[in-house]
């Protein structure tokens, strides 16, 4: 009688607690995708709606990085708050994460952007239907999808994005494992994110011109679909898209120097994962 009399004796909150660390892991990776998405993207929002009164490139950057920041403090102690597909496939890559957990990582990441987008179209709703007279234009002066995804510069070659994408990444990498190896001057323990926000904002501050730091396969790809269900159509896909280009960025910088990615790794042990 006593067994049952403990399990009829849980409390609620005992019962909703989940015992499966990759249950936990996933729905991590995916509340902290959501986050940045909402959050960074929103001060895109704000800015772009406001047609600049209530922001502009400086509140986009800092709140950009802001959202990055709060989204690793959201992650970091449960699934080290990668937020990044790119960075789930060196981990695993390098044997620092299973692959089988490899799907549900990026699968989380892509959804929660997607919510992410979501939320922030349903928050700004009324703004984006008042901003053009209720049309969703992908290019021109009333142009708002760029609130949702990154689309480069008319100027931009491909060529040039690629570079740029290269450079921006490995900007990204070096000082992000700088910041974590323990060998050198380090940061006080639980301000790492906001070390990787100052980060962001310096790169975005410094390489942001081209294509606007298209850094994530995530936070590019799902908004865009969102945006391409949600009303400005599918040529969001075909204007100048950037996500394929961004993702063979992150390639074509881990797969020459993998050296860097184990430097990545052994500092990623040692810091319970995060980045």
């Amino acid at each position: 009688m006593q067994p049952g009399k403990g399990r009829k004796g849980k409390s609620f909150k005992q019962r909703l607690v989940l015992k499966s660390s990759l249950a936990k892991e996933t729905i991590s990776e995916f509340l902290g995708t959501f986050v940045m998405i909402v959050l960074g993207c929103g001060s895109v929002a704000q800015a772009i709606l406001s047609r600049g009164l209530f922001g502009g490139i400086v509140t986009i950057n800092v709140g950009f990085a802001m959202a990055v920041v709060m989204a690793i403090y959201v992650t970091g102690g449960v699934s080290g708050g990668h937020i990044n597909p790119a960075v789930s496939f060196a981990m695993c890559l390098f044997g620092r994460m299973k692959w089988f957990k490899f799907p549900f990582y990026v699968g989380a990441q892509f959804l929660g952007a997607f919510v992410g987008a979501a939320t922030l179209f349903g928050v700004y709703y009324d703004g984006l239907m008042a901003f053009a007279g209720g049309k969703l234009l992908i290019v021109g002066e009333n142009a708002t999808a760029h609130i949702f995804a990154t689309y480069p510069a008319p100027y931009l070659s491909l060529t040039n994005a690629f570079a740029d994408q290269v450079v921006a990444t490995m900007f990204l990498l070096m000082v992000v494992f700088a910041i974590f190896d323990s060998r050198n001057l380090g940061v006080p323990r639980g301000l790492e994110p906001i070390a990787i926000g100052l980060l962001i904002i310096v790169i975005a501050s410094s390489l942001g011109l081209n294509s606007g730091c298209a850094m994530n396969p995530a936070r590019d790809l799902s908004p865009r679909l969102f945006t391409a269900l949600a009303g400005w159509g599918f040529e969001v896909f075909t204007t100048r898209i950037l996500c394929p280009v961004c993702i063979l960025g992150h390639l074509a910088l881990t797969n020459p120097f993998p050296g860097t990615w184990h430097l990545a790794a052994s500092i990623n042990e040692e810091t319970n994962g995060m980045w």
